[in-house]
């Protein structure tokens, strides 16, 4: 079967858009402090960066909710992967074309952010249009893409930075690049449907004048709360916990979590189909909670570990899996449902790390006990859970 024609081929771009989205994601934090001590660049405005992606990447998911559709998803998708590769290559050769590399640098995320998230909003739309049987099982095994892709980019970029030296991190920031350039000719080919017909989807003001949007919502804010949290403090933890070197922890902390979240999304793709989905999430909920008390509560560090291993097991189908949820309760959302939950997960994914910060902070940098209050986000998705079932009988 042509590629043109073959709907294998669309998920498959689909995942390497996953992977690119991870690649910018991830990439340019394990330079961090290379570019404190080469450009000499303040700590405070280094984590700046971080931010200025998270807010890029937000506004896009709102202009996307209204003019995603407009564009259309090949033109869509074909604009984040060209981003995400402009971004990657300018972030080596920026900083050293300005005064100030900090501005070189922050130009660079902002083109790359407005690629990820264009491909957040974008690739879960197409797979889901994609005519497969077992949506929620594609849906997860489409996000443990980004999984793989997270622990794709540590190991390998950790590898070339031993082999190359990481003087050579330019080279290996347009090395990346590769990926999204690839998918932009990939993009150009697969045969892509869309959810809705033009002028059938519902509006935004439609979608969030209804019940099951603020549920849904809630659904996602809870997913990326939950997952972050664990996840952005998983390194600190480690080394905290167990001591060991900033290279063993980020492979012990978030390596270690994104490995098992990335299986647990590649399980839930195997068996999900078979269970309601509103009682599957539900189960993950209750694992990822159980999951924070040991970690906090333990007084074994290696149990504390493993459990954010868990966790990551646990929070693997809560995104993917209110995606599918919210594509089944409101089939005519279309690409609005799924930028409007977007933004929703990414106030999560930016609350849940701020409220343990500021938790620990205030209890005398005690980072076990600002963890702790992160379990009222899994708390929070069981209870929209039950009011989903209200909503839809699954």
């Amino acid at each position: 079967m042509s590629i043109r024609n073959d709907f294998r081929h669309t998920i498959a771009a689909s995942y390497i858009g996953y992977i690119t989205q991870a690649i910018v994601n991830n990439f340019a934090p394990l330079l961090f402090v290379t570019f404190h001590t080469a450009y000499h660049i303040p700590l405070s405005k280094i984590g700046l960066l971080v931010t200025i992606n998270f807010c890029t990447q937000i506004i896009i998911d709102l202009l996307s909710a209204k003019y995603a559709d407009k564009i259309g998803y090949r033109a869509a998708a074909i604009a984040a992967h060209v981003m995400a590769a402009a971004g990657l290559i300018l972030l080596g050769i920026l900083p050293d074309l300005f005064s100030d590399p900090y501005i070189g640098i922050c130009i660079a995320v902002v083109i790359y952010a407005i690629g990820g998230g264009l491909t957040e909003v974008i690739i879960s739309p197409i797979v889901e249009a994609c005519p497969t049987d077992g949506k929620s099982a594609a849906m997860s095994l489409l996000h443990s893409f980004y999984c793989w892709g997270s622990v794709l980019v540590v190991l390998v970029s950790t590898l070339l930075f031993h082999i190359l030296g990481i003087q050579s991190w330019k080279m290996i920031s347009c090395l990346w690049a590769i990926i999204p350039l690839f998918n932009i000719f990939y993009f150009s080919m697969v045969p892509i449907n869309t959810l809705t017909e033009e002028g059938e989807g519902l509006s935004i003001v439609d979608l969030i004048k209804t019940r099951i949007f603020w549920i849904l919502a809630l659904l996602m804010v809870c997913s990326g709360a939950s997952e972050l949290a664990m996840s952005q403090w998983a390194s600190a933890l480690a080394e905290t916990g167990l001591h060991v070197s900033k290279m063993a922890g980020d492979l012990a902390g978030p390596c270690f979590f994104a490995f098992l979240m990335g299986t647990g999304r590649v399980l839930h793709a195997h068996i999900g189909e078979r269970y309601s989905l509103p009682r599957y999430l539900g189960v993950c909920a209750v694992i990822c909670l159980m999951s924070y008390l040991v970690v906090t509560l333990s007084p074994l560090p290696i149990l504390s570990l493993l459990a954010c291993g868990i966790c990551g097991l646990s929070v693997a189908a809560m995104w993917p899996g209110t995606y599918s949820l919210g594509a089944r309760i409101c089939p005519k959302g279309g690409t609005a449902l799924f930028s409007l939950l977007a933004f929703a997960g990414d106030i999560g994914c930016s609350s849940g790390p701020t409220l343990v910060g500021y938790v620990s902070t205030a209890l005398q940098d005690d980072l076990k006990l600002g963890l702790l209050s992160a379990i009222i986000f899994p708390l929070l998705m069981l209870i929209g859970l039950t009011l989903c079932k209200k909503e839809w009988k699954a």
